[in-house]
């Protein structure tokens, strides 16, 4: 169970990482993403959409050596670490919940659960 909550992880962050590059690039889509206030988005927050991929490795990173399916930290520092992410995620999951774009309450709110939902089931184990 741990290794298939760590996978699925690993696919959905994936997914993200390729939206995020999608809107860094330009691609229409920002009424999904921070707040939706822009279909296109600034400058400012396309930097925050390749600051996100790099946040999404360090996620992947601890969930997946958490889950024993690479080892890049020792065990404790991705068993706290796994728990961390779990909590952050948790905040993501709120902040979806409540964006003002239905688009992005809608799409993300059930991605982050997803995300969070793994993220617990690796830390516990």
């Amino acid at each position: 169970m741990t290794q298939t909550a760590a996978y699925i992880f690993a696919a959905v962050i994936v997914a993200l990482g390729v939206f995020q590059i999608a809107l860094a690039a330009g691609a229409p889509l920002g009424r999904f993403a921070f707040g939706g206030a822009h279909e296109r988005l600034p400058v400012g927050y396309r930097i925050g959409s390749l600051v996100s991929i790099l946040i999404y490795g360090v996620c992947a990173a601890i969930i997946l050596d958490r889950a024993g399916l690479i080892d890049v930290a020792g065990g404790d520092v991705s068993g706290i670490g796994a728990w961390v992410v779990a909590g952050f995620l948790t905040l993501g999951v709120l902040m979806n919940a409540i964006s003002r774009s239905k688009p992005e309450r809608f799409t993300m709110t059930p991605v982050a659960l997803v995300l969070a939902g793994c993220a617990y089931v690796v830390a516990m184990s």
